[in-house]
């Protein structure tokens, strides 16, 4: 299933700014960063769990706010690109 994480953590402290990085480096490893503060994780039900799990355990509620998107299997009709930032395939070819 395709997953749209987005968050929005406060870094105005040096505590904020390394759950920022703390965050982005989870949703690193599962996908694919498509704007700022916001990827495309193509994942199954576990590996969600997995990864919400991470995020959670580093975001804090007070502060942070994480947002889940649920795209489905059918995730390819629904997402559209214009501009900046050519897309890509996430079930295609990787190339290292």
């Amino acid at each position: 299933m395709m997953v749209l994480i987005t968050y929005d953590v406060n870094t105005e402290t040096s505590l904020g700014k390394k759950r920022l990085r703390q965050i982005a480096k989870q949703c690193v490893n599962k996908g694919q960063r498509v704007q700022n503060s916001v990827f495309e994780c193509l994942v199954d039900p576990v590996q969600f769990s997995e990864l919400r799990n991470r995020l959670e355990k580093i975001a804090v509620p007070a502060t942070d706010s994480l947002r889940y998107y649920f795209l489905g299997k059918n995730w390819k009709s629904r997402v559209e690109h214009f501009g900046a930032k050519a897309t890509y395939d996430p079930e295609g070819i990787l190339f290292t």
